[in-house]
């Protein structure tokens, strides 16, 4: 994605803009939903905001815009403020996909909207950064959503889970970047997680972009 920059500067400008924007709500979703749910962590910690500054991991961020994966600044959480800890860590994780999917379906009503006006070149470009915008929070959704940790569907399986089976299942929080690394490494050319989200990425980007948008991103 870097070497965007000097090949074309504006498309650059308009991919992180929108990035950033997406992981921002992303994380303060997350935070929003602690704070809700009575733990006041994340806002102590300065995260009930959606300041992009106060989400951003600078190692996360260099990487995104270098090699084209990166993370967001963790929201943290304290458990024990939670009324049941199990069900609420699920939701506070769950929050964050979820906000991208709300604004990748909005973005998606904005696009059909547009439809509707004559196609002047300001609605043409509108159209393709918007649709930009719905293939990212859906990514950014669906890959959080993988059951590995530090992703947050780790902890939506956990809240789901039977309580006999709770503690083995967070019994294998440690290994799970070793997971995550083995799963985004591009084994034969192509990596496991790719193979995995790629058909409900593009299943989900089949019914918010409307036409052959799909199959443009």
């Amino acid at each position: 994605m870097f070497s965007l920059l000097s090949q074309n500067p504006v498309s650059f400008v308009i991919i992180a803009v929108l990035l950033i924007a997406a992981i921002s709500v992303h994380e303060f979703s997350h935070a929003f939903s602690a704070d809700h749910l009575g733990d006041p962590t994340p806002r102590l910690a300065g995260r009930l905001t959606l300041d992009p500054r106060a989400h951003l991991d600078p190692m996360g961020t260099l990487l995104l815009f270098f090699v084209g994966f990166g993370w967001g600044k963790p929201v943290p959480f304290d458990p024990f403020n939670l009324k049941d800890p199990k069900r609420d860590s699920a939701l506070i994780s769950f929050a964050g996909p979820l906000s991208n999917l709300l604004m990748a379906i909005l973005a998606s009503v904005i696009i059909r909207l547009t439809n509707f006006l004559p196609l002047l070149l300001a609605s043409s470009i509108a159209t393709q950064v918007l649709s930009l915008f719905v293939y990212f929070n859906v990514l950014l959704a669906i890959f959080n959503l993988l059951p590995v940790h530090p992703l947050d569907g780790f902890k939506v399986v956990a809240g789901l889970l039977p309580k006999k089976y709770y503690s083995d299942w967070l019994a294998l929080e440690p290994y799970g970047m070793f997971f995550l690394i083995m799963l985004i490494f591009p084994f034969f050319g192509r990596s496991a997680v790719s193979q995995i989200i790629s058909p409900v990425i593009s299943f989900i980007l089949s019914i918010l972009l409307p036409g052959s948008l799909g199959g443009m991103i």
